[in-house]
């Protein structure tokens, strides 16, 4: 079996591509994680997880994939459900059009599929923002289709294996036909979706991006690279500064007591938050604190200052505390604002950096607050990402 690269030839024997799906079987029997969905055979159940672990840690999603399932557990449970319940619940993976897209895929399986998901690959490409990965997964998976899945961990295992750098721009649409073409012709095809987990699972726990742990992976002795491979350096993050209010509240109610109907005064804490217009390319509809008019706070009214990360850019954000009668002078017009009770606001849309600040200003429960940059089971998936 031959395979042309942008680095030269690469020829591989019948007998070793059955040696390296044997050994790498044989690593995942014994090596693999205990994740939840890998105990699920619920074709809807897979696909969620897939969408979820598209740019993110498995640490993070094995936290949210079960309170998500909980929320909605079924497919047509997600269909009924409002986006802004939906985009509620996935609040703190950030990422927000995968739980857009996820959400209209569902609604269109109800109204066009009877509520049932397609089984092959290229009938589930038909699907709003599932793409050539995602497809791939949920059909090998969850329905046995024997169909290479090819993420960044993939890749990775395959430009060391065969020995190929990197020296094209990552990416390309030639090497992804060259890296999935090798793909297919590993793969177990009495077991598929056990084979692509298997591949993914070897990129995400041993064979790194960086520092490798070459001594215990099962292809190292056919391994033309043993260590990192050359590759393009990534693009640098960019880096803006930002600062944001925090404006708290008692609101305080009449309430009649016992007895002689006099009134007692309840205070519910209540915080300022805006929407972001719905024409918004990034976190549309989402809720924010203001923003403020200047990007400087001074030290003696800086209530924190943290970082955040959104696709390739670095936020650094001041908060400030400012009191209700000072909220117009001292922030942005935006989008409309509400007084929302604390009680309420952990259920809302919030976007990723308001429900940091406001878990972080104890006004929140304490949860995850970081969504995970790139390294899980399935790293650099990004059909269905932006933003």
């Amino acid at each position: 079996m031959t395979y042309s690269n942008p680095m030269g030839r690469v020829e591989w024997e019948a007998e070793k591509i059955v040696r390296l799906r044997r050994m790498l079987m044989a690593w995942y029997e014994r090596s693999h994680r205990d994740l939840p969905w890998r105990k699920s055979s619920d074709p809807y159940a897979i696909w969620v997880s897939e969408v979820m672990l598209q740019q993110t840690r498995v640490a993070v999603v094995e936290e949210r994939f079960k309170a998500f399932l909980e929320r909605f557990p079924t497919l047509s449970s997600l269909a009924a459900a409002p986006e802004q319940e939906v985009l509620a619940v996935w609040s703190g993976l950030g990422y927000y059009r995968r739980a857009r897209m996820l959400h209209r895929a569902a609604q269109f399986v109800v109204a066009n599929c009877a509520g049932v998901l397609p089984q092959s690959s290229t009938e589930l490409r038909l699907l709003p923002g599932i793409g050539a990965y995602t497809a791939a997964a949920i059909a090998s998976i969850a329905f046995g289709e024997c169909v290479a899945v090819v993420d960044g961990n993939v890749e990775r295992v395959l430009y060391r294996v065969a020995g190929w750098e990197t020296g094209v721009r990552a990416g390309s649409a030639a090497l992804k036909r060259k890296v999935t073409e090798l793909a297919g012709g590993l793969m177990d095809r009495e077991r598929p979706g056990d084979f692509n987990q298997a591949l993914m699972e070897l990129g995400a726990t041993v064979c790194l991006p960086r520092n490798p742990l070459c001594l215990v992976c099962p292809f190292s002795p056919d391994c033309h690279t043993r260590g990192e491979h050359r590759r393009p350096p990534r693009p640098p993050m960019l880096s803006r500064e930002v600062a944001h209010a925090l404006a708290v509240r008692t609101n305080y109610t009449t309430a009649k007591g016992r007895g002689a109907g006099k009134g007692r005064a309840r205070g519910v804490r209540e915080v300022l938050l805006e929407q972001r217009p719905a024409s918004a390319t990034v976190m549309p509809s989402m809720w924010e604190l203001p923003q403020l008019r200047e990007t400087a706070v001074p030290d003696k009214q800086l209530l924190m200052a943290v970082r955040h990360a959104i696709m390739q850019v670095n936020y650094y954000v001041r908060i400030r505390t400012v009191a209700e009668d000072k909220v117009d002078v001292l922030t942005q017009a935006g989008g409309a604002r509400r007084w929302v009770p604390l009680r309420d606001a952990g259920a809302m849309a919030l976007t990723g950096l308001a429900r940091k600040v406001l878990t972080r200003a104890r006004l929140l429960p304490a949860e995850s607050l970081d969504p995970p940059e790139d390294v899980g089971t399935s790293a650099q998936k990004t059909e269905a990402d932006a933003g």
